[in-house]
């Protein structure tokens, strides 16, 4: 009984040692998945619990802590996602190595959630008004904004605005005070509260308008945000406008917003209305815009408001669209290369195994030889008899003949590989290039898999040059003295799990 479990421990042991280690992570539904501002923390392990040393890559500028002791610790920044995309992903590579000297590496997919913060109110300037005219006041973006880039809308309370004045949506003022009131602001300046809200998640924040003298007239126009009248992006990037409608005789006269494009391709659901004045341009040209022919385009938008009156009033803008690389396409170039790369030099590595295989049984024969083997060829006149005489010496095999019963002749005993053509020392040659090949090529596959395991790496411009130089090792030339079947290869079918064998950094991260 106590040889059975003595067996049975040790079987359980080889099966520890041997059993590959894995990284253990959450398990838990959308452990990876956190929102701005939203602190994530958990410890990685492995399985089984054995000694290592955890290390991250690809953490450059996102505040990501992480010890060797595979603690983690995350609290996304507001700005890491913006309000159009919503949600952004994060590769990062976690990596644990233990004291054998072996690793294990695993790539790690964050996703991000934009975080709606609400508006920013400052301390508002001092409105001056006059007597007997409309003064109109924009509460400036430089006091009241949003860290989000939202658009924001205003609104207050009847009963805080003083009789006849009006707050519109876009935060415009207006008033026209009579003597009486004019009067009283004299020595009773009057303070407005107004709350701004951000669209389209309705934040808000209260904010106070404090008037006295002064006046600013504004007339009548359609306000394009960021102003200009000239916008250029690429192919794969994001036009943001946003759009607000200004009217003198009220928000309520304000009868429809829109706008014509000269492009047809520029869809109408491009425009959006968060409210009945302000609204939204969001557009990505795509990379099939601009035809490949051509270098840009530059389609005109024209956005136009009408009145209950149909008066019209419009503005118009140009968008220049430069042709863009299509980096969809060309990160999957850039992967197909970075792989096939690597399948080269497994097949190197491969043949480079049988080779080694081949030529330790070679040696093997050349040094076991035949012994006591001796051939004479040798003609001296008359040979009256012929007498092999075998002497047996610990130190020296030796064979005597008797010729013609005078004559002696000594021949040291042939090493079978010189009575067969092939020198052993020859072997000896091919075997320590055949390794030292075998080293150089696993070591720079092992350098490149590891480089350029993430797909923002691989778009660097050194990853050419380093594909040359990985070329310059395949196409050593001393691997002609080895005299490698070219066309005997055995490739199979090779997955990532093979190439991820050899090399055990290998990433195959493609979107």
């Amino acid at each position: 009984m106590k040889r059975f479990h003595f067996i049975a421990l040790l079987l359980i042991t080889t099966l520890s040692v041997n059993a590959q280690v894995q990284l253990v992570f959450p398990d838990s539904v959308g452990w990876n998945v956190l929102n701005e501002n939203e602190e994530l923390n958990f410890q990685v392990k492995t399985h089984p619990d054995v000694k290592k040393h955890f290390s991250i890559e690809g953490v450059d500028g996102l505040g990501i802590n992480f010890d060797s002791l595979g603690n983690f610790s995350w609290k996304p920044s507001f700005d890491l996602v913006d309000r159009v995309s919503k949600t952004k992903d994060f590769s990062v590579i976690f990596q644990a190595a233990f004291a054998d000297g072996k690793r294990e590496r695993k790539t790690i997919t964050f996703t991000v959630k934009h975080v709606n913060r609400p508006p920013v109110v400052e301390e508002l300037p001092v409105f001056y008004v006059r007597q007997s005219k409309e003064n109109t006041y924009q509460i400036s973006s430089d006091f009241v904004y949003d860290q989000d880039g939202d658009p924001i809308s205003f609104r207050s309370s009847q009963t805080q605005l003083p009789e006849g004045a009006t707050l519109s949506s876009q935060g415009q003022f207006t008033w026209t005070p009579s003597r009486l009131q004019f009067a009283n602001l004299k020595t009773n300046p009057l303070t407005i509260e107004f709350i701004v809200q951000d669209q389209p998640d309705k934040a808000e924040k209260k904010g106070q308008l404090h008037l006295a003298q002064t006046q600013l007239d504004l007339p009548s126009e359609i306000q394009i945000l960021p102003i200009d009248t000239l916008f250029t992006i690429k192919e794969d990037e994001t036009l943001n406008l946003r759009i607000s409608v200004s009217d003198p005789n009220g928000d309520d006269n304000v009868r429809s917003v829109g706008f014509i494009a000269s492009d047809k391709r520029i869809p109408t659901a491009a425009f959006k209305e968060n409210t009945q004045l302000l609204y939204e341009f969001t557009w990505t040209p795509g990379y099939d815009f601009v035809d490949d022919a051509q270098t840009a385009l530059t389609p005109e938008l024209t956005f136009f408001a009408l009145d209950k009156s149909n008066n019209r009033t419009q503005k118009k803008v140009r968008i220049k669209v430069l042709d863009a690389e299509n980096m969809i396409k060309k990160d999957a170039l850039l992967f197909s290369k970075y792989r096939s790369n690597l399948i080269d030099c497994m097949v190197l590595l491969q043949q480079l195994d049988r080779n080694q295989k081949q030529l330790n049984q070679d040696y093997k024969k050349a040094k076991k030889g035949k012994k006591n083997r001796s051939i004479v060829n040798a003609s001296l006149g008359a040979v009256t008899g012929f007498t092999p005489i075998i002497v047996d010496d610990p130190t020296s095999a030796k064979a005597v003949s008797g010729v013609g019963g005078t004559t002696v002749l000594t021949l040291g005993t042939l090493e079978a590989t010189e009575v067969i053509g092939r020198s052993k020392e020859n072997i000896m040659d091919k075997i320590k290039i055949n390794i030292d090949l075998r080293n150089k090529v696993q070591s720079s596959g092992d350098d490149f898999a590891r480089k350029y395991a993430l797909k923002n790496s691989r778009r660097s411009p050194e990853f050419d040059k380093d594909i040359d130089k990985l070329r310059a090792n395949l196409n050593d030339q001393r691997i002609v003295l080895l005299e490698l079947d070219a066309y005997n290869k055995n490739l199979g079918h090779i997955d990532d799990k093979d190439i991820k064998k050899v090399f055990l950094d290998y990433g195959d991260e493609t979107k």
